[in-house]
């Protein structure tokens, strides 16, 4: 049985190792989804409802400059 997955799990690679990578994954979707919702919609999405938990971003106003 050569299946890598197995691998993690029978103890050739260290459990910490899988679970940084894990949490780190997780991590990075949740933040690259955060930074999504907050940049500019793009075509096709401007009407789109931004959710609640996700927070209002204040850019500098140009007109001010």
């Amino acid at each position: 049985m050569n299946n890598p997955i197995l691998f993690a799990v029978a103890g050739e690679f260290p459990t910490y190792f899988v679970v940084v990578y894990v949490v780190g994954f997780i991590a990075a979707v949740v933040i690259g989804s955060m930074a999504w919702y907050a940049s500019k919609r793009p075509a096709g999405w401007e009407d789109a409802k931004k959710p609640d938990f996700i927070p209002d971003v204040k850019t500098p106003d140009k007109n001010n400059e």
